[in-house]
């Protein structure tokens, strides 16, 4: 398949920018729409080279009049929506901002789409896509066995899970109603470069190396499969070359550790890495605090559709390596950790004076 123009929102985020830096030097022209939040950022777009190009518009993806602007103007191939307010525990303090950006922000991207594709023709018409970029959280808490796919009931149970299971329901209610070629990916949590240090990982790598203690929820027992977030913008991207418009794939990671094993695991390469310089574990600083409301046992992915359907395969299929990759990136890039932080606006404090390169 050719280069693509690309429209995709969030892609100064996490995954957004991941995706945009695998699509770029693909060949793909990515035009990327965020509204560099706390969690968005220029500095993960920065570097970013490749056959393929790629542009930033600071902007809000409820802005009907830009998004159709940047549709018309750019002659969009694809449409991707990263966009998301994505931390649980934010939605429980202050769930009105996920209700704002998670549903009515992706009604605004299928309505714009819609009308934009209505005017399309030929090939151009039969290849336009919409993406929706989802998550697992929409299908509540599993037991201690079987794993979510593509036909399980959704139970979201926190005000982030439901907003996005809305979006969810949205994109699959403007195809089956007004026919637009909506695609959806559900993926299990995502770990790698460039993540906010208010997730799981990046959290315990910095508080590490600042010399705080490691907050652990409850009894650590909370179980998590995690992708590395290259094999699921890999996932994305076969689902927008061979994925059935109308359908959902289910990405994962088969990589199932709870809580307490993941960061027992940072400890251990950060033990071998950035050993302490009282030669001490990283795991005597761990501590149980209260756990989060609503708190979810346990998600896993089944991904056998994506495997048979869309020729899914991991490159990070052991988690330890895709994890000792990971740190090893922030240890290296503790300027971008400062930064973005710094930028927040205080979101996540760290007293950086303690931080030793």
């Amino acid at each position: 398949m050719g280069s693509k123009k690309i429209l995709l929102t969030g892609g100064a985020g996490f995954i957004g920018s991941n995706f945009v830096e695998t699509a770029v030097q693909k060949g793909h022209h990515m035009v990327v729409l965020d509204k560099l939040t706390y969690a968005g950022h220029k500095e993960n777009l920065a570097g970013i080279k490749g056959p393929g190009s790629l542009e930033l518009v600071e902007g809000d993806i409820r802005d009907r009049d830009l998004v159709n602007t940047l549709l018309k103007k750019h002659s969009i191939d694809w449409l991707m929506n990263f966009a998301a307010e994505s931390h649980v525990d934010r939605s429980i303090s202050g769930p009105a901002i996920f209700v704002e950006t998670n549903i009515l922000g992706t009604h605004n991207l299928l309505e714009c789409a819609t009308a934009y594709w209505n005017n399309l023709s030929g090939s151009t018409k039969e290849n336009f896509r919409y993406l929706q970029i989802s998550t697992d959280e929409v299908y509540g808490s599993l037991g201690p066995t079987g794993k979510f796919s593509e036909t399980t009931q959704y139970q979201p149970n926190s005000p982030y899970s439901a907003s996005k299971a809305a979006g969810d329901h949205l994109a699959r209610a403007w195809h089956h109603t007004f026919h637009l070629p909506t695609i959806t990916t559900n993926c299990t949590n995502n770990y790698g470069p460039k993540q906010f240090p208010e997730k799981l990982i990046p959290h315990m790598i910095l508080c590490a190396l600042s010399n705080r203690p490691l907050p652990v929820y409850g009894d650590g027992g909370n179980i998590r499969d995690w992708i590395h977030v290259k094999d699921h913008n890999n996932g994305v991207l076969l689902a927008l070359e061979k994925g059935k418009p109308g359908e959902t794939y289910c990405l994962g990671g088969d990589s199932e550790r709870n809580n307490l094993q993941v960061v027992k695991a940072i400890c251990a390469i950060l033990n071998e890495l950035r050993p302490r310089a009282d030669k001490k574990s990283y795991e005597t600083m761990i501590q149980f605090v209260t756990d989060r409301p609503g708190h979810d046992r346990r998600y896993a992915i089944d991904d056998t559709r994506a495997v048979k359907e869309l020729g899914f395969k991991r490159q990070y299929t052991h988690f330890e390596d895709g994890l000792k990759q990971t740190i090893a990136w922030y240890l290296e890039n503790m300027e971008w950790s400062q930064s973005v932080l710094k930028k927040s606006g205080g979101k996540v404090a760290f007293d950086w004076s303690t931080l030793k390169k």
